[in-house]
């Protein structure tokens, strides 16, 4: 059976953007993006909300070379190799491949996916799914702005890895316990 992952850069303060919806204080640096690609690397399907998905799509067309790093050039093809399921009641189309709407979130269809799935699944979070929470914990304090983790759930987590990075970025990889 694969896991379902969540992963997030997120502030120091538990956010993944500010109040004005910014995250360009979230860029990895080279070493980051190096290491997030290699987490990134073994997923087979990413399930996505409508914004995620808008914010995602960039890699679908982002030219190979020129002045992007070689760590994104290697996200890009990274993402365009695995599939896209998102999840939106507005979203009329899709500009990548790969890619499905649902309109509705359906936990068991996710269980299902999940059990007939060969490789990992990647998710924007759904508590009672998740099997492995990774985080990437920025060296900033936003203040507010979009929570990395849903309110009013509760988890008891295990720690299975950490990494500090050179730009002050901590890596914190926990499994939930059932």
């Amino acid at each position: 059976m694969a896991k379902l992952i969540y992963s997030a850069i997120t502030s120091l303060d538990g956010y993944i953007n500010d109040e004005d919806g910014n995250f360009d204080w979230a860029a990895p640096d080279e070493e980051v993006h190096r290491f997030v690609n290699d987490l990134a690397r073994p997923v087979g399907t990413y399930l996505l909300g409508r914004r995620m998905y808008d914010t995602l799509a960039v890699w679908e067309t982002m030219p190979a070379g020129g002045d992007q790093s070689p760590a994104m050039g290697d996200f890009a093809g990274i993402w365009r190799a695995a599939d896209k399921v998102v999840y939106s009641r507005t979203l009329e189309t899709v500009t990548t491949a790969r890619t499905r709407i649902e309109r509705d979130f359906d936990p068991e269809a996710v269980r299902r996916l999940k059990a007939s799935a060969d490789a990992d699944l990647a998710v924007g979070g759904q508590a009672g799914l998740v099997d492995e929470c990774q985080l990437f914990l920025s060296p900033v304090v936003v203040g507010g702005g979009t929570p990395s983790l849903p309110d009013k759930v509760r988890l008891e987590l295990e720690l299975l890895d950490e990494r500090r990075f050179g730009n002050g970025v901590v890596y914190l990889d926990y499994r939930t316990r059932s």
